[in-house]
């Protein structure tokens, strides 16, 4: 409910737990009756706002937008005026015009405790669904008039609990007998797919052999909303069921008067409202996709289990080498190795498709600290920014990036030194992802050139920054070390 509703004069705070009721009746009453509902209070009595909107699933909404916050005056909205200074009745209905459209609009009251005017209840209907309702069986008709009256009392707050009632669900009406009494097109083709093939209305639901007992005696027992996932002839079906209560014709009159007394004796739960969905395309479908999804993370898990593999060879042949040169080639070779297993063993355990850049460079520093950097040297190496979420493709690039600038800085920044300190930066500036890393350790030649640059590591940073990651990479000197900076576009690499 929006803030407004506070700056409202008259309304305490019980009034307002009633308008919250009111509020939570109006999403189902929306859905069924196809239409836009819009709950109204005075500002002051030349102004009004609309406090709640609720637009339906069922079908087009009327307006595009939602209006709750909007102020109106008496010139454009007379008979929300007239409800909220009582001068009207129960309801009433005209046409209008919105959006360039034109619709039916039916206003009913909104009372307290006491039986006083506290906001406009507005259901707005364009035009064809309103002439599509009009030719509804009238037992349903009837059922619409007293789920708007029961919205206006606050009596479905509980069905807030509800999930949405969407245009290709199917409805039908059973009485106290749980005799059918009216069944809407698509719950007919519905009751088709498990096999019942005549007409439903007049049939007990005793006759169909599905569970629609179980979902209708709650309700009629305890009045209120019930939802429930059933198994009908092999078809996956969400019911919901929703109380129509009704005021008696002898007790009507006493309505303002007495509406406490009303609310405990004069209405009772004469019918309920069944509203079906069948979800067993979308469950098979969320089935595939989550053993897709279990494959594909096995994958991953194998993946980086081969590449760890790999690695523990490379490291018994460094091992057994008799040259520093070749040891260093191959401890190299086995970091960047590593750097994409850090990628893989992040998919392997996490159902998102994206990859925590953040998370990522923390354990590529962390295998850094523990093949590379020798035991006499006291290099601290920080990470600094906010987390980036990546594809996979992009967090892998990012991956032998972060693995081949860091190594960069140990080995020739820091060559000859006991100590130092580099520092990974990561965050996102104008929709471009930034990535630096900055050491203060020896500065670079005079005569560097990037382009030139004849450095294995060099290159692989400038062709994965150009090539995939369709971005920029710059390396330059500053007052204290050297830092590198990556930038490129979030979410656009060159591969497939």
């Amino acid at each position: 409910m929006d803030e407004v509703v506070y700056q409202c004069k008259g309304l305490n705070d019980s009034d307002i737990e009633q308008l919250q009721r009111v509020e939570a009746s109006m999403a189902i009453l929306a859905d069924v009756n196809r239409s836009d509902v819009l709950l109204y209070c005075l500002l002051t009595p030349e102004k009004a706002v609309v406090v709640s909107h609720s637009r339906p699933h069922s079908v087009s909404p009327v307006y595009a937008e939602p209006l709750a916050g909007l102020w109106v005056g008496p010139a454009q909205q007379p008979l929300v005026f007239r409800v909220l200074q009582g001068r009207f009745g129960l309801r009433t209905q005209r046409s209008a015009v919105a959006n360039g459209a034109p619709i039916m609009q039916k206003v009913l009251p909104v009372r307290n405790r006491q039986g006083r005017i506290i906001a406009a209840l507005c259901i707005e209907t364009n035009l064809i669904e309103h002439e599509r309702q009009r030719r509804r069986s009238k037992v349903f008709q009837w059922a619409v008039r007293q789920l708007q009256q029961m919205a206006a009392r606050g009596e479905l707050a509980d069905a807030a609990s509800l999930t949405p009632f969407g245009e290709h669900d199917g409805i039908i009406l059973v009485d106290r007998q749980y005799c059918i009494r009216y069944a809407s097109g698509i719950a007919t083709n519905l009751y088709r797919r498990i096999g019942i093939m005549e007409g439903l209305v007049g049939k007990r639901l005793s006759e169909l052999g599905t569970h629609d007992a179980e979902i209708v005696a709650p309700v009629f027992d305890g009045s209120h909303c019930i939802q429930q996932e059933t198994d009908e002839g092999g078809r996956t079906w969400i019911k919901r069921g929703v109380p129509v209560l009704a005021v008696t014709e002898g007790w009507r009159r006493w309505s303002v008067l007495e509406p406490l007394l009303v609310r405990h004796l004069a209405r009772r739960v004469q019918a309920s409202l069944i509203l079906i969905r069948d979800t067993t395309e979308s469950r098979l479908k969320e089935q595939e996709i989550k053993v897709k999804t279990a494959l594909i993370r096995e994958v991953h898990h194998r993946v980086k289990n081969n590449l760890q593999t790999i690695a523990a060879l490379l490291r018994m042949q460094a091992r057994r080498s008799q040259s520093e040169e070749t040891r260093q080639a191959l401890q190299e070779g086995i970091n960047r190795i590593l750097s994409v297993a850090v990628v893989h063993e992040f998919l392997a355990h996490e159902e998102a498709n994206a990859v925590s850049l953040r998370e990522v460079a923390t354990k590529i520093v962390r295998q850094i600290r523990q093949g590379i950097v020798a035991p006499d040297q006291q290099i601290h190496i920080t990470i600094e920014g906010d987390d980036v979420l990546l594809p996979a493709q992009q967090a892998t690039s990012c991956a032998l990036i972060i693995n081949e600038l860091l190594l960069n800085s140990i080995e020739h920044g820091f060559q000859g030194r006991t100590g130092g300190r580099i520092a990974l930066s990561i965050g996102v500036q104008d929709s471009n992802v930034r990535l630096s890393v900055q050491d203060n350790g020896q500065g670079l030649p005079a005569d560097f050139d990037l382009r030139t640059a004849g450095n294995l590591g060099l290159q692989i940073v400038r062709t994965l920054v150009q090539d995939d990651l369709k971005g920029t990479f710059s390396l330059e000197n500053t007052q204290d070390g050297v830092i590198a900076v990556i930038s490129f576009p979030k979410g656009i690499s060159g591969g497939d």
